[in-house]
């Protein structure tokens, strides 16, 4: 099926001028390797296309490149591919509908059944894991190349959070492995993933100070605005600090609760095991099982999140 899936994009793409590319709002490393790495390899193999990649720009990653600016009247006959994104309210730019044609390329669980072509591979550990496959798949017909391997390299290590998280399989390990042998630094791109700014590392001890922990390993930190101020940091600050509570002995699940200018919070929640997925989806959020984001009103909330962990966390000891 999945094979099937890749002929039926790649002719899409040969077919098509202009391509643009879409990915989720607020980009991690995946988002942006997948979609630029997608990008890299459609031009060179076909240097006669319009390709553009859209979204905002995020600074702490600009490694990874920059977007384009595309006029609105190009989407008029546009393909347009939306990588890395489970449901269409986040996708970023809203313009992605006013093309012709639309992929969608995932590996989220299904929820949102959206595009002409839709490629979901939940079992893949990235969606740069599943371009790295296309890529791999079509061979000369769609060829890896050294700007390309750097960046899908970039979008497997950050979601799989340096290959530590229960998605890295082996397929993934001999993903990264093939495209380890283009000519681009590996070590370079754990380097860069592994430097933080100054506010983040003070933000970072104020995490490691302040989150709370109960006695079934629920943990959580919340980070109001006046402690975002505190530290000169911002909302997209906060994503470096995420893993830290489960790195402290005895944590099973835990979320980040992010205060947000309008007064609301925005969830990062994490388990080492029990599925958090579904307590996403009950907060207007979702994700991965182990690795999902979800919206709280207020205090209140955030105390219902947490308990709903506690009884993951119960239900997941007695299976």
């Amino acid at each position: 099926m999945l094979t099937e899936l890749y002929e039926q994009i790649y002719e899409k793409i040969k077919q098509s001028n202009p391509i643009i590319i879409h990915r989720h709002v607020r980009p991690d490393p995946d988002a942006l390797g997948s979609q630029r790495g997608l990008a890299a390899i459609i031009r060179q193999q076909f240097p006669e296309k319009n390709v553009y990649t859209v979204g905002e720009e995020v600074a702490s990653l600009s490694y990874m490149g920059t977007m384009d600016n595309v006029p609105t009247d190009l989407y008029e006959e546009a393909l347009v591919i939306v990588v890395d994104t489970a449901n269409r309210p986040r996708i970023d730019d809203k313009r992605y509908s006013k093309g012709s044609y639309l992929i969608k390329i995932d590996h989220h669980p299904n929820d949102d059944q959206y595009g002409d072509i839709s490629l979901v591979n939940d079992q893949a550990s990235s969606c740069s894991e599943i371009v790295s496959d296309l890529s791999f798949y079509l061979k000369d017909r769609f060829s890896m190349n050294d700007e390309a391997a750097r960046l899908l390299y970039a979008g497997i290590v950050g979601d799989t959070g340096r290959f530590l998280y229960p998605a890295t399989s082996a397929h993934t390990m001999r993903t990264a492995a093939q495209l380890m042998e283009y000519d681009f630094s590996a070590s370079e791109i754990g380097q860069l993933m592994n430097t933080h700014s100054k506010k983040v590392a003070h933000l970072s001890g104020f995490v490691l100070q302040n989150v709370e922990i109960n006695d079934l390993g629920v943990a959580h930190v919340i980070l109001t605005q006046e402690v975002l101020e505190q530290f000169d940091a911002e909302d997209d600050d906060t994503a470096q600090v995420v893993p830290l509570p489960g790195t402290i002995e005895g944590v099973i699940c835990w979320g980040v609760f992010v205060q947000q200018t309008h007064g609301g919070y925005r969830c990062r929640l994490r388990s080492k095991g029990p599925v958090i997925n579904e307590v996403a989806k009950r907060h207007g959020g979702g994700g991965h099982p182990l690795a999902s984001g979800a919206n709280a009103k207020d205090m209140d909330e955030i105390k219902e999140i947490i308990k709903e962990f506690d009884e993951a966390i119960m239900e997941w000891n007695d299976a």
